[in-house]
């Protein structure tokens, strides 16, 4: 691996950039990274570098890690943060905003989601009773207003204001979201590094580098509103692989499975190689 040390280095210095903007803007210090670090390597060297067979060292922790013995044992004996709820929030609010999005029973003449009667069999509390697991009525309403993903109407209907759980006012739920989402992207980069091509997970993007700063607003709404229909396909398909879903699917394990899309925008300075008096489109 020595021979890879200084293209990981300049990854990381690319990876941790817009991390540390994100820590400096909302006051975290480099000490505070610096302990919570030592704490992941511990961690993951505890529970994922193990041999097989054997029971996990804090000697052999210190030698994967370089941190002496007695910090590895300290750090061992901290307590683990209780699982983070996001997930499964995530999980039972995106849910239930699909089935609205897709089932005929939840739709209006137009084809569109309804405005939704709060206790009806067709209305909200059947459409969440139907997608949303053993989650109430009351959580799920509360959870999807808080984002601003439902309104209630003059009428007293519940009315989808968003086609997407995305808690745009929420800067803790974003800063929450910012482990998951970024998890996901490196975990595939790391199953990709491991694996031969034939077993790789899908990992693409389009970007070029050299558009004039007036495409950008076309681009953004270009972007959303295809893949939010990409996402919406795929949606219909993994409800009917769901033991959750309508289909109730059987069968054995449990994977979980889902596709990540984000925009990629960033200003590059002075136009290269173009007047930049061009005329916009």
């Amino acid at each position: 691996m020595a021979q890879h040390s200084d293209i990981i280095a300049r990854a990381l210095a690319r990876l941790l950039t817009p991390l540390v903007r994100i820590l400096l803007r909302y006051g975290v210090p480099y000490g505070a990274f610096s302990d919570l670090l030592r704490q992941v390597y511990v961690t993951v060297a505890e529970r994922d570098f193990t041999v097989p067979g054997r029971k996990q060292t804090t000697s052999r922790i210190a030698v994967l890690t370089g941190l002496n013995r007695k910090e590895v044992a300290r750090l061992r004996r901290l307590p683990e943060d209780s699982p983070d709820s996001l997930d499964e929030r995530y999980n039972r609010a995106a849910r239930v905003i699909s089935g609205w999005l897709r089932d005929p029973d939840f739709h209006d003449a137009n084809g569109e989601p309804a405005d939704l009667q709060p206790d009806a069999e067709y209305g909200f509390a059947g459409l969440v009773q139907r997608y949303s697991g053993d989650m109430t009525v009351r959580a799920i309403h509360d959870e999807l207003a808080r984002v601003g993903a439902i309104v209630t109407t003059d009428d007293g209907r519940v009315h989808l204001a968003r086609h997407g759980y995305i808690p745009a006012q929420d800067v803790t739920e974003k800063l929450r979201i910012l482990g998951t989402d970024t998890r996901d992207l490196i975990e595939t980069i790391e199953h990709n590094l491991e694996n031969e091509p034939e077993q790789a997970r899908f990992q693409r993007k389009v970007c070029y580098d050299n558009i004039p700063e007036e495409y950008a607003e076309a681009f953004r709404a270009l972007a959303a509103r295809r893949s939010q229909e990409l996402l919406e396909e795929f949606d219909r398909w993994l409800d009917e692989c769901d033991r959750e879903g309508p289909s109730r699917a059987l069968g054995s394990g449990r994977v979980r499975l889902g596709l990540g899309i984000h925009q990629i925008e960033e200003r590059r300075g002075p136009a290269a190689g173009q007047d930049a008096k061009e005329k916009s489109p």
